[in-house]
């Protein structure tokens, strides 16, 4: 596999995790709460990831410019 695939496939798996998160990988017992994954680091890494992504395919964020005259 290449570069860009493997950077492919880990953000499509971060995104799962997170979904998998928010949809209720957490669970009560008594006045405990348990949580099997932390969102916030699957976000940091999805972040990671998609920076990742962007760097391999030479995506670039668009910037507003204003024309003026001089």
């Amino acid at each position: 596999m290449s570069e860009l695939s493997d950077a492919q496939a880990l953000l499509a798996a971060y995104k799962a995790a997170e979904l998998a998160v928010l949809t209720g990988q957490s669970y009560r017992i008594g006045s405990r709460e348990l949580t099997r994954a932390n969102l916030a680091e699957i976000r940091e890494g999805k972040r990671e990831a998609q920076a990742d992504v962007d760097r391999l395919t030479g995506a670039r964020k668009m910037r507003r410019v204003i024309p003026r005259d001089i």
